[in-house]
Protein backbone atom coordinates (compact mmCIF):
# COMPACT_ATOMS: atom_id res chain seq x y z
CA UNK A 1 0.00 0.00 0.00
CA UNK A 2 1.44 3.42 -0.90
CA UNK A 3 2.44 5.48 2.12
CA UNK A 4 1.34 9.07 1.57
CA UNK A 5 1.31 10.05 5.26
CA UNK A 6 4.84 10.06 6.63
CA UNK A 7 5.80 8.82 10.10
CA UNK A 8 4.02 10.81 12.78
CA UNK A 9 1.38 12.06 10.35
CA UNK A 10 -2.21 11.06 9.50
CA UNK A 11 -4.10 11.04 6.23
CA UNK A 12 -7.45 12.81 6.54
CA UNK A 13 -9.95 12.24 3.74
CA UNK A 14 -13.32 13.50 2.53
CA UNK A 15 -14.03 17.06 1.49
CA UNK A 16 -15.78 18.15 4.70
CA UNK A 17 -13.06 16.68 6.90
CA UNK A 18 -10.30 18.24 4.81
CA UNK A 19 -12.01 21.62 4.73
CA UNK A 20 -12.41 21.82 8.51
CA UNK A 21 -8.85 20.61 9.08
CA UNK A 22 -7.63 23.41 6.80
CA UNK A 23 -9.67 25.81 8.93
CA UNK A 24 -8.51 24.20 12.18
CA UNK A 25 -5.49 24.09 14.45
CA UNK A 26 -3.47 21.10 13.24
CA UNK A 27 -0.13 21.34 11.55
CA UNK A 28 -0.59 20.36 7.89
CA UNK A 29 1.82 19.04 5.28
CA UNK A 30 0.42 18.10 1.85
CA UNK A 31 -2.94 18.12 0.08
CA UNK A 32 -3.39 15.21 -2.31
CA UNK A 33 -5.87 15.58 -5.17
CA UNK A 34 -6.78 12.60 -7.34
CA UNK A 35 -5.99 13.01 -11.02
CA UNK A 36 -9.23 13.44 -12.95
CA UNK A 37 -11.16 14.76 -9.93
CA UNK A 38 -13.80 17.23 -11.09
CA UNK A 39 -12.40 20.66 -10.32
CA UNK A 40 -15.61 22.34 -9.19
CA UNK A 41 -15.92 25.49 -7.10
CA UNK A 42 -15.65 23.56 -3.85
CA UNK A 43 -12.45 21.79 -4.81
CA UNK A 44 -10.93 25.04 -6.06
CA UNK A 45 -11.85 26.63 -2.72
CA UNK A 46 -10.10 23.82 -0.80
CA UNK A 47 -6.99 24.18 -2.92
CA UNK A 48 -6.98 27.96 -2.45
CA UNK A 49 -7.29 27.52 1.33
CA UNK A 50 -4.43 25.01 1.29
CA UNK A 51 -2.27 27.53 -0.60
CA UNK A 52 -3.14 30.22 1.96
CA UNK A 53 -1.93 27.93 4.75
CA UNK A 54 1.28 27.06 2.92
CA UNK A 55 0.22 23.44 2.28
CA UNK A 56 1.80 21.81 -0.77
CA UNK A 57 -0.67 20.43 -3.34
CA UNK A 58 0.14 17.20 -5.19
CA UNK A 59 -1.82 15.51 -7.97
CA UNK A 60 -1.67 11.72 -7.70
CA UNK A 61 -3.36 8.79 -9.49
CA UNK A 62 -6.80 7.98 -8.07
CA UNK A 63 -5.83 4.33 -7.55
CA UNK A 64 -2.91 5.44 -5.40
CA UNK A 65 -5.27 7.52 -3.26
CA UNK A 66 -7.71 4.57 -3.09
CA UNK A 67 -4.96 2.30 -1.80
CA UNK A 68 -3.57 4.83 0.67
CA UNK A 69 -7.01 5.42 2.23
CA UNK A 70 -7.91 1.70 2.21
CA UNK A 71 -10.77 2.11 -0.24
CA UNK A 72 -12.91 4.56 1.76
CA UNK A 73 -14.93 7.28 0.02
CA UNK A 74 -12.22 9.93 -0.05
CA UNK A 75 -14.07 12.09 -2.62
CA UNK A 76 -10.87 12.60 -4.58
CA UNK A 77 -8.95 14.38 -1.84
CA UNK A 78 -6.77 13.69 1.21
CA UNK A 79 -4.69 15.77 3.58
CA UNK A 80 -1.46 14.83 5.34
CA UNK A 81 -1.69 16.26 8.85
CA UNK A 82 -0.17 15.95 12.29
CA UNK A 83 -2.13 13.76 14.76
CA UNK A 84 -5.20 15.28 16.41
CA UNK A 85 -4.36 17.69 19.23
CA UNK A 86 -6.20 16.61 22.36
CA UNK A 87 -7.09 19.28 24.90
CA UNK A 88 -5.79 19.25 28.45
CA UNK A 89 -8.55 18.10 30.79
CA UNK A 90 -7.85 21.10 33.03
CA UNK A 91 -8.54 23.42 30.10
CA UNK A 92 -11.87 21.74 29.45
CA UNK A 93 -12.70 21.79 33.17
CA UNK A 94 -12.32 25.55 33.27
CA UNK A 95 -14.43 26.20 30.16
CA UNK A 96 -18.05 27.25 30.85
CA UNK A 97 -21.00 25.16 29.71
CA UNK A 98 -22.18 21.62 29.11
CA UNK A 99 -19.62 18.81 28.86
CA UNK A 100 -20.15 15.52 27.01
CA UNK A 101 -18.56 12.33 28.38
CA UNK A 102 -18.40 9.20 26.20
CA UNK A 103 -18.16 5.95 28.14
CA UNK A 104 -16.08 3.62 25.95
CA UNK A 105 -17.91 4.06 22.65
CA UNK A 106 -16.06 2.13 19.97
CA UNK A 107 -17.91 2.72 16.70
CA UNK A 108 -16.18 5.57 14.79
CA UNK A 109 -19.47 6.51 13.12
CA UNK A 110 -21.26 6.92 16.46
CA UNK A 111 -18.37 8.84 17.99
CA UNK A 112 -18.10 11.09 14.94
CA UNK A 113 -21.84 11.79 14.94
CA UNK A 114 -21.73 12.77 18.62
CA UNK A 115 -18.71 15.01 18.04
CA UNK A 116 -20.59 16.73 15.22
CA UNK A 117 -23.66 17.31 17.39
CA UNK A 118 -21.53 18.49 20.32
CA UNK A 119 -19.64 21.03 18.20
CA UNK A 120 -22.81 22.27 16.51
CA UNK A 121 -24.52 22.71 19.89
CA UNK A 122 -21.55 24.61 21.29
CA UNK A 123 -20.62 22.37 24.22
CA UNK A 124 -17.58 23.21 26.35
CA UNK A 125 -15.89 19.98 25.31
CA UNK A 126 -15.90 16.20 25.25
CA UNK A 127 -14.16 13.69 27.52
CA UNK A 128 -13.23 10.21 26.31
CA UNK A 129 -11.25 7.40 27.97
CA UNK A 130 -7.68 6.73 26.90
CA UNK A 131 -8.25 2.99 26.56
CA UNK A 132 -10.88 0.66 25.04
CA UNK A 133 -12.60 3.41 23.08
CA UNK A 134 -12.52 5.00 19.65
CA UNK A 135 -9.84 7.66 19.38
CA UNK A 136 -9.92 10.70 17.10
CA UNK A 137 -8.79 8.89 13.96
CA UNK A 138 -9.26 9.96 10.33
CA UNK A 139 -12.39 7.76 10.24
CA UNK A 140 -13.84 9.63 13.22
CA UNK A 141 -12.89 13.00 11.69
CA UNK A 142 -14.70 12.02 8.49
CA UNK A 143 -17.75 10.75 10.41
CA UNK A 144 -17.93 14.10 12.24
CA UNK A 145 -17.78 15.93 8.88
CA UNK A 146 -14.68 17.62 10.27
CA UNK A 147 -16.51 19.14 13.26
CA UNK A 148 -14.11 17.55 15.74
CA UNK A 149 -11.35 19.80 14.36
CA UNK A 150 -12.99 22.71 16.24
CA UNK A 151 -13.87 20.81 19.42
CA UNK A 152 -12.04 20.41 22.75
CA UNK A 153 -11.59 16.67 23.27
CA UNK A 154 -9.73 15.46 26.37
CA UNK A 155 -8.63 11.82 26.77
CA UNK A 156 -8.35 10.77 30.42
CA UNK A 157 -7.13 7.59 32.16
CA UNK A 158 -10.09 7.36 34.55
CA UNK A 159 -13.61 8.55 33.66
CA UNK A 160 -14.97 8.22 37.19
CA UNK A 161 -12.23 10.50 38.50
CA UNK A 162 -12.95 12.93 35.67
CA UNK A 163 -16.63 13.03 36.66
CA UNK A 164 -15.67 13.88 40.23
CA UNK A 165 -13.54 16.76 38.98
CA UNK A 166 -16.38 17.98 36.75
CA UNK A 167 -18.71 17.93 39.73
CA UNK A 168 -16.15 20.00 41.60
CA UNK A 169 -16.37 22.59 38.82
CA UNK A 170 -20.04 23.16 39.69
CA UNK A 171 -21.66 20.83 37.16
CA UNK A 172 -24.35 18.22 37.74
CA UNK A 173 -23.75 14.82 36.12
CA UNK A 174 -26.61 13.35 34.12
CA UNK A 175 -26.34 9.86 32.67
CA UNK A 176 -28.30 8.92 29.56
CA UNK A 177 -29.78 5.55 30.50
CA UNK A 178 -33.02 3.81 29.56
CA UNK A 179 -33.03 1.57 32.64
CA UNK A 180 -35.09 1.57 35.80
CA UNK A 181 -35.03 4.80 37.79
CA UNK A 182 -34.42 7.05 34.79
CA UNK A 183 -36.51 10.19 34.34
CA UNK A 184 -37.99 11.60 31.16
CA UNK A 185 -35.36 14.09 29.98
CA UNK A 186 -38.02 16.56 28.82
CA UNK A 187 -39.85 16.55 32.18
CA UNK A 188 -36.98 16.24 34.65
CA UNK A 189 -35.45 19.14 36.54
CA UNK A 190 -31.84 19.31 35.39
CA UNK A 191 -29.55 21.87 37.04
CA UNK A 192 -27.16 23.51 34.61
CA UNK A 193 -24.38 23.59 33.64
CA UNK A 194 -24.39 19.82 33.32
CA UNK A 195 -22.32 16.88 32.25
CA UNK A 196 -23.99 14.38 29.92
CA UNK A 197 -22.67 10.81 30.04
CA UNK A 198 -23.44 8.60 27.04
CA UNK A 199 -22.80 4.88 27.45
CA UNK A 200 -21.24 2.42 25.04
CA UNK A 201 -23.06 0.72 22.21
CA UNK A 202 -24.99 -2.28 23.47
CA UNK A 203 -23.75 -2.31 27.08
CA UNK A 204 -24.61 1.27 28.03
CA UNK A 205 -22.96 3.03 30.95
CA UNK A 206 -20.62 1.14 33.22
CA UNK A 207 -21.74 0.51 36.79
CA UNK A 208 -19.03 2.72 38.23
CA UNK A 209 -20.09 5.70 36.14
CA UNK A 210 -23.76 5.17 36.97
CA UNK A 211 -22.87 5.55 40.64
CA UNK A 212 -21.24 8.89 39.85
CA UNK A 213 -24.33 10.31 38.16
CA UNK A 214 -26.53 12.75 40.07
CA UNK A 215 -29.51 11.75 37.93
CA UNK A 216 -30.36 9.35 35.13
CA UNK A 217 -32.25 10.50 32.06
CA UNK A 218 -34.08 8.70 29.27
CA UNK A 219 -35.77 9.73 26.06
CA UNK A 220 -39.49 8.90 25.91
CA UNK A 221 -40.14 6.09 23.41
CA UNK A 222 -43.68 6.46 22.05
CA UNK A 223 -43.33 4.42 18.91
CA UNK A 224 -42.81 0.71 18.40
CA UNK A 225 -39.03 0.66 18.57
CA UNK A 226 -37.60 0.16 22.04
CA UNK A 227 -34.54 2.37 21.82
CA UNK A 228 -32.35 4.66 19.74
CA UNK A 229 -28.68 4.11 19.09
CA UNK A 230 -26.13 5.92 21.23
CA UNK A 231 -25.38 8.60 18.63
CA UNK A 232 -28.99 9.54 17.93
CA UNK A 233 -30.05 9.53 21.58
CA UNK A 234 -26.93 11.42 22.64
CA UNK A 235 -27.40 14.12 20.00
CA UNK A 236 -30.99 14.78 21.13
CA UNK A 237 -29.91 14.89 24.78
CA UNK A 238 -27.03 17.28 24.04
CA UNK A 239 -29.39 19.79 22.49
CA UNK A 240 -31.87 19.48 25.35
CA UNK A 241 -29.21 20.25 27.95
CA UNK A 242 -27.81 23.14 25.93
CA UNK A 243 -31.35 24.50 25.51
CA UNK A 244 -31.83 24.39 29.29
CA UNK A 245 -28.49 26.08 29.81
CA UNK A 246 -29.41 29.02 27.58
CA UNK A 247 -33.04 29.46 28.68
Amino acid sequence: MPVLARTGRELLYGRNAVLEALRGRRGLERLFVAEGAREDERLRGLMALATERGVAIERIPRLMLDDATRGVNHQGIALEAEPFRYADFEELLAAPGTVLVLDHLQDPQNVGTLFRAAEAAGVAGVVIPEDRAAEVTPAVVNASAGAVEHLRVAAVPNLARALEALKGSGRWVAGLDAGEGSMNIFAAEIPTPAVLVVGAEGTGMGTNLRKNCDLLLALPMRGRVESLNAATAGAIAIYELVRRESS
